[in-house]
């Protein structure tokens, strides 16, 4: 599947992969030293919970919320339009994941839900996510409204200036995939530089 050109930002990330390689880091520490069944039904090591209620706006400018969703299997990605790499490369290997995973793709829905809202209005969602296949939903919201979901999976995000202008930035993020079963609870994170073949043997046995 091509990776999308438009929206791409000719300047790395260096600061957005530094931090992407550490939370990876603590997020694999914090997954290993709890053990997995404190991740089953939704709570972190901490009590913290994973996702949460939302409503946001889809690539028409239609409200979409948490409870919309449910009855399917719900893979989240927190991202953005004018990432360079690191969100086109997970999103192609989502697509591709899912087309691996055959029928049983359809018992899941993918959702990328952006952190740049001032930029990633419905209309540039719907022509962004749209190059990665018709699996995927892109939502986006006010800025209120983007943190208070980011905040319900524990994403962190962040601006990081590149220059003079009102769009001269990147932004820094953390890279998880988040799995909901069909009742909205929060099931396991997945890795999102796993590449497409683990990511449908991963998916295909958190599906039984």
């Amino acid at each position: 599947m091509p990776k999308p050109t438009e929206h791409i930002s000719p300047k790395p990330e260096n600061g957005g992969k530094f931090v992407f390689g550490v939370l990876g880091l603590l997020f694999a520490v914090l997954i290993v030293g709890a053990g997995i069944t404190m991740w089953l039904g939704g709570a972190t090591p901490g009590g913290l919970s994973i996702g949460g209620p939302f409503s946001l706006a889809d690539g028409d400018g239609k409200r979409v919320t948490d409870r919309d969703l449910r009855g399917k299997f719900m893979l989240v990605y927190f991202g953005y339009t004018f990432c360079p790499d690191v969100c086109p490369t997970t999103l192609n290997q989502v697509a591709e994941a899912m087309d691996r995973l055959g029928p049983r793709a359809d018992r899941v829905q993918t959702v990328f839900i952006t952190i740049d809202p001032k930029r990633d209005t419905s209309p540039v969602m719907k022509q962004y996510v749209a190059s990665f296949g018709p699996r995927i939903m892109g939502l986006t919201g006010t800025e209120a409204e983007i943190a208070a979901v980011a905040k319900e999976f524990r994403v962190y995000y962040a601006p990081h200036r590149t220059g003079d202008g009102p769009n001269d930035y990147t932004m820094d993020h953390s890279s998880v995939l988040y799995l909901l079963g069909p009742d909205g609870t929060f099931i396991s994170p997945l890795r999102a530089d796993a590449g497409a073949e683990q990511l449908a043997a991963d998916l295909a046995k958190l599906l039984n």
